[in-house]
């Protein structure tokens, strides 16, 4: 079985120029600022990428790379699930920038805020609004309740619908020829 690896910043830094680099973050996100050379397959997109991936990956070692680090720990379990090697930047992009490395963003594309604060604006207004509502008609509590257990359930899986949902509107998904190309660079 293939495991993945964990590269810090600073060694990521060093292997940059061997590494072929993937932002599984969303376009919005990924605009907002990647790592030099990144190519964007946003997370929910892996599996149409698989065999680019693996072409990729038989020139090169694989750099995983997303916000935090969560998605692209995800990923690169996915790809070792279909045989392809890859590792991920521990903390991510945010931990690159902490250190000082460069990012490129991409100039004609509208950067989006970061699903983290996505999905906290989103749960946070369901929250209120379930209050709201809650002084008129009792049951509307429960929607705070049900955001709250979700909440809850998100930290003990380390999972989340709501990003999940939220990385299916529009301004969060690629435009087809941009993942086209993509595969297309990366299939070599």
């Amino acid at each position: 079985m293939i495991t993945h690896a964990a590269l810090h910043p600073g060694q990521a830094a060093d292997r940059l120029s061997a590494c072929t680099v993937v932002d599984v973050r969303t376009p919005g996100e990924y605009a907002a600022g990647h790592l030099p050379g990144a190519h964007n397959i946003p997370l929910d997109h892996l599996a149409t990428a698989l065999p680019a991936l693996k072409a990729a990956a038989a020139r090169g070692e694989l750099l995983m790379v997303c916000a935090s680090g969560n998605r692209s720990a995800t990923a690169c379990a996915q790809l070792a699930a279909a045989g392809i090697p890859a590792a991920t930047l521990t903390g991510g992009t945010a931990a690159w920038t902490a250190q000082g490395h460069p990012v490129e963003r991409e100039e004609n594309v509208k950067a989006v805020w970061p699903m983290e604060r996505q999905v906290r604006l989103a749960a946070g207004s369901l929250v209120v609004a379930g209050l709201a509502l809650g002084t008129r008609y009792r049951r509307a509590r429960w929607l705070s309740a049900a955001i709250g257990g979700g909440l809850v359930f998100s930290a003990a899986t380390n999972t989340c619908g709501l990003a999940a949902l939220l990385a299916r509107l529009p301004h969060n998904q690629p435009r087809a020829t941009d993942l086209d190309a993509t595969l297309a660079a990366l299939g070599g």
